[in-house]
């Protein structure tokens, strides 16, 4: 895995870098919003770690950028902005995960592991749910046939949820990041797309969520 440190502050960013590199993950560091952009656009990069106030452009404007570019690259915002507001702001520009400063480092390894990795073990390659397709391999997905454009989050938990094949997943174990206001976040966001095609993410209050296929007619309820 190559990863892209976006920080101003360097002193953090070679304390970052010198923790991932110790455990065998590729590192590079940008200090600049538009450099990283440059960066980001030329490939090869898995994860970008992201502060929200740098030069060039924001944090923010940069995860708009990878996302409106349909880079393959999940993103964890790394900032010292930590109200809830700021989250779910980041989070629906299409960040894949949010850490707040001050943070250890054995913390950002854990955050990482949980964006790089789909929630739950695939014994196949393949998955669907009505008109929801899913190729694991090539991490692509359709609905009714067209492509579903989906953050590395996004794609975990609709992972779980056709894996499920309708059973209820535990709200335990999509919050893989300790945040459930994050994952609520995600559900309202895949929520209207899959509702189109007549699927439905039910809410099982105090449990989880499963998906399920809207009879022709019947109303909406989640």
């Amino acid at each position: 895995m190559r990863v892209l440190i976006v920080e101003d502050d360097m002193a953090l960013a070679h304390g970052m870098a010198t923790h991932l590199q110790a455990q065998g993950i590729a590192v590079e560091a940008l200090d600049d919003g538009m450099a990283a952009h440059h960066r980001l656009a030329a490939g090869g990069i898995d994860m970008a770690l992201i502060d929200v106030g740098l030069p060039g452009l924001s944090g923010y404007e940069l995860v708009r950028g990878i996302r409106a570019s349909k880079l393959p690259v999940a993103v964890i915002l790394v900032t010292a902005r930590d109200a809830l507001s700021d989250r779910i702001y980041g989070l629906d520009l299409g960040a894949d995960d949010y850490l707040a400063k001050p943070f250890e480092l054995s913390e950002l390894s854990a955050r990482m592991r949980a964006v790089a990795r789909p929630v739950g073990h695939l014994a196949r390659t393949e998955l669907s749910f009505g008109a929801l397709k899913m190729d694991i391999e090539d991490r692509r997905a359709t609905l009714l046939g067209e492509p579903m454009t989906l953050t590395g989050r996004e794609w975990a938990l609709l992972v779980a949820l056709v894996e499920a094949a309708g059973r209820t997943v535990p709200k335990e174990r999509l919050v893989a990041d300790g945040s459930p206001n994050a994952v609520e976040v995600y559900i309202s966001r895949l929520r209207p797309r899959l509702e189109v095609a007549g699927l439905i993410i039910r809410s099982v209050r105090g449990f989880g969520y499963r998906l399920e296929q809207r009879d022709a007619g019947a109303p909406v309820r989640h």
